[in-house]
């Protein structure tokens, strides 16, 4: 499911063709344990997102609870991990999404692998109804594995100037979760949504909210980067960077 495709000459402006792909990136599923985009720098000190007890401290209503888990968010799984976490599994082997390359658009349809699978608007609302689709548990109860932090960039914009940060993990229900912050602007929220078994994507967005809802692939989360799309209600739709980051040596928990 994964072959490459070559894309089509019209395209929608949030895609990039292969061929302007920068020297040494590698798609999905073909990266190497550690691999990191060219040009990767890490952000800077100051626009690192914190997660001590002062921050958790001033979300005690979250409904995830994350500030009482002894887990370490930063931690992230393999592609193994995600396997034998996830108690339903999945019903093919692990799929990656390259957007631009094995998905992209073409006018007002979707293709993957070269095969028109839906229409925009259609793929968008499939997005919207995963990312509802979280099942009725006693947050108090729920085992969480971390997928990591990842900074969120568009375009060839590096780690390095992102204040827009996303904390995930993976439930063994399959539901996807985590928190948004904004360093610049001190926004946080928290975000959930689900994993498709079929198709394998996963999509989420902020808790109460029907939109924007983020959407990749879950074996993409396992990656130290991972191609993402953002749907919006009025049918648009970004495309997006999530850049793992690894675990500050030394920033203030506040």
């Amino acid at each position: 499911m994964n072959r490459p495709v070559q894309l089509p000459a019209t395209r929608p402006p949030f895609q990039r063709p292969p061929g302007t792909r920068p020297p040494g990136w590698l798609p999905p599923g073909q990266r190497p344990p550690g691999y990191r985009p060219p040009g990767y720098r890490p952000p800077i000190a100051g626009h690192y997102p914190v997660y001590g007890p002062g921050y958790w401290g001033r979300y005690p209503l979250w409904r995830w609870n994350w500030g009482y888990s002894q887990n370490n968010w930063w931690k992230w799984a393999t592609a193994g991990a995600v396997t034998g976490w996830y108690v339903s599994g999945f019903n093919s082997p692990p799929v990656y999404y390259s957007y631009g390359d094995n998905l992209y658009y073409q006018g007002d349809t979707v293709y993957y692998g070269g095969d028109a699978i839906c229409s925009t608007q259609e793929y968008a609302v499939q997005a919207q109804t995963i990312a509802a689709s979280v099942p009725d548990v006693d947050p108090a109860k729920v085992e969480w594995l971390p997928l990591g932090v990842f900074a969120l960039t568009q375009g060839d914009d590096s780690a390095e100037d992102s204040t827009l940060f996303l904390q995930l993990a993976i439930s063994k229900e399959g539901i996807i979760a985590g928190t948004f912050q904004n360093t610049a602007t001190d926004e946080a929220f928290e975000v959930e949504g689900t994993v498709d078994r079929e198709s394998q994507r996963a999509a989420w967005g902020k808790v109460g909210a029907q939109w924007p809802i983020m959407e990749t692939g879950i074996y993409n989360l396992s990656e130290n980067e991972a191609g993402a799309l953002l749907h919006f209600e009025d049918g648009t739709t970004q495309q997006w960077q999530m850049l793992r980051l690894d675990e500050p040596e030394s920033v203030e928990q506040k």
